[in-house]
């Protein structure tokens, strides 16, 4: 298996026993269909090169931020040229392959570190979630914003945020769809280091280095006692989004995002 791949919306690399996996789909790292097939090589390759590391850092190459969730514009293509009404298999097949992949680097035996900056809402802000650490630059943003698509997160970050959390944030940041910064993500918890502006990845990797010290089968015990993956919440979530989808509050929701006129129409 090869220790480094360079795609059309991600690469990855393992070098010194440190395996990153960089997002570098512009604008804000929209997650499509092309970015879930390289998800997925990637989860093919880290079942191999697992055993040849100890941490894994995801992080984003692009300036406005880690990944602005879900790409709502192919979304709402294709459920338009197909009926709403007739989407949900579809859609319900996109859920139930990113969810494995997600699940994998939830389980992951490496301690993985999300290091994020600017945006990270959505689906992006569950890929963090997924994460052991989440390492925030001062300037970033987590957010859901699903509720006014006529949503609720699909990419299982009910259960994660709630796990991680208490069913009170994720209420919050539910159903009032606001942004919280930095500052607030660590005093939540949520966010296990607030640096600079620049210096999460810096930090990601002075944090993976100091893991390495650490004998890699104990830390992989103590990192299943303490995360345990809602594997029947995580199937209720992609049962409920599909209930969700073919309502009209969707389509409406999506086709108000998709013609919006403002630069970055996923800012609240």
């Amino acid at each position: 298996m090869t220790q480094s791949f360079v795609g059309e919306t991600l690469s990855w690399e393992l070098n010194d026993g440190c395996l990153e996996l960089a997002l570098h789909r512009e604008p804000a790292n929209e997650i499509g269909l092309q970015t879930l097939a390289e998800l997925e090589l990637f989860a093919a390759a880290h079942e191999t090169l697992k055993d040849q590391a100890h941490a894994l850092i995801m992080y984003s190459t692009v300036k406005a931020g880690f990944s602005a969730g879900a790409d709502l514009r192919d979304l709402y293509g294709q459920a338009k040229e197909m009926g709403f009404a007739n989407a949900a298999p579809r859609v319900r097949d996109f859920l139930t392959r990113i969810h494995a992949v997600l699940n994998m680097l939830d389980a992951s035996p490496l301690t993985t570190i999300a290091a994020v900056h600017g945006v990270c809402f959505g689906g992006g802000f569950e890929l963090a979630l997924v994460s052991d650490l989440i390492i925030a630059d001062k300037m970033a943003r987590f957010c859901f914003p699903e509720l006014r698509l006529g949503l609720i997160p699909g990419f299982g970050g009910i259960p994660r945020l709630k796990r991680d959390l208490g069913n009170g944030i994720v209420r919050d940041l539910l159903l009032t769809g606001r942004s919280i910064n930095a500052n607030k993500a660590q005093a939540i918890g949520l966010a296990s280091q607030l640096v600079g502006e620049g210096d999460a990845l810096k930090v990601a990797r002075f944090t993976a280095a100091q893991v390495k010290k650490f004998d890699r089968a104990t830390s992989t015990v103590a990192k299943r006692f303490l995360k345990p993956i809602p594997y029947a919440e995580l199937r209720q979530e992609i049962e409920t989004f599909c209930e969700l989808f073919t309502q009209p509050a969707v389509e409406a929701g999506l086709r108000k995002f998709v013609e919006s006129t403002d630069a970055q129409p996923y800012l609240p």
